[in-house]
């Protein structure tokens, strides 16, 4: 696959563009996940006309539509941040972005939790960056996420599995839009949705299977809706556990008795935290080799990303 386009904070790649002239590379981001995305670096302060150094800014106000505030000189400086930014995702649009990555607690690129001042000078952390507010309004369908959550393996693993998902859906869009392109897509992420939410699961596959008279437009979009609000929710160990058991069901009359033992034994140590995820999912891919399984062969629950970057070795 070719490289991911993935917007990300400008500082978080090390370029020198923070208030006090400094940068917050994240190696990680740079050097592991660099090797697999095409990065496209935003850095709203610099974009919009502030200089390096500058003063330090802070959010005050409502958190639905807080104040852009200078520390010490106490300008405003929200007007400009928002013409910019809205001028920036419209161009955004224009880079086939499959994710961003936000700087967290910027109060421009914090995707959450940011802090803001209300009327009586107390700190929140309650509010989104400006410009963060803008693109996610902008782009729903997104995935995002903060380096700072990102030290979390299980976040770590939703984010990079969901813009390998994004990047799979826009090459169908651009290369294959067509019904029987969404039902060889759906068919190939089944038990990945499925480890997210088996409700969304049955939803999907009852819009594939049954389309009726859609207009084709239409069943796209309403079909990326759903699969993007599956993908946000956690895949827990419970629902995976679910997604091992059923792929287990594939070789239970092909398997020995003793293989049978071991990956049900495996199964219940990953369930009960005692190892991660990857055991049983390597065991199950040797199965789908040594037994020859097309259709497992086919599902990305079992490859979601590349296997040099061990997100699953932590989860």
């Amino acid at each position: 696959m070719e490289k991911i386009r993935v917007g990300i904070s400008a500082c978080l790649l090390g370029e020198p563009v923070r208030y006090d002239g400094g940068h917050k590379l994240d190696r990680f981001l740079r050097d592991t996940l660099g090797r697999y995305v095409e990065y496209v670096p935003v850095c709203p302060e610099v974009e919009c006309g502030l200089p390096v150094p500058r003063e330090s800014m802070h959010l005050e106000g409502h958190p639905a539509a807080p104040r852009l505030i200078t520390t010490h000189t106490r300008r405003d400086m929200t007007d400009q941040m928002l013409t910019w930014a809205h001028r920036r995702v419209l161009e955004l649009e224009n880079e086939a972005l499959c994710g961003f990555i936000f700087k967290s607690n910027s109060p421009s690129s914090g995707m959450e939790r940011v802090k803001i001042s209300d009327q009586n000078g107390m700190p929140r952390k309650i509010a989104s960056g400006l410009f963060a507010g803008v693109f996610m309004k902008h782009f729903p369908l997104l995935p995002v996420e903060e380096e700072g959550r990102l030290h979390d393996p299980m976040l770590r693993e939703n984010f990079i599995e969901r813009i390998f998902v994004f990047k799979r859906w826009r090459n169908l869009l651009e290369n294959n839009k067509k019904i029987s392109g969404l039902v060889d897509f759906h068919s190939r992420h089944k038990l990945l949705i499925m480890a997210h939410s088996p409700k969304h699961y049955s939803l999907l596959g009852k819009m594939v299977a049954n389309p009726g008279n859609t207009p084709v437009d239409e069943l796209f979009s309403r079909y990326s809706d759903h699969l993007m609000e599956a993908l946000r929710l956690k895949a827990t160990a419970r629902k995976n556990t679910n997604v091992l058991q059923h792929l287990m069901g594939y070789f239970k009359k092909i398997i020995s008795s003793d293989e049978k033992q071991e990956l049900l034994e495996l199964i219940d140590a990953y369930h009960r935290g005692y190892i991660p995820l990857i055991v049983p999912v390597t065991i199950i891919n040797h199965y789908v080799r040594k037994y020859g399984q097309p259709y497992l062969k086919g599902q990305y629950y079992l490859h979601p990303h590349p296997l040099e970057l061990q997100l699953r070795n932590h989860v």
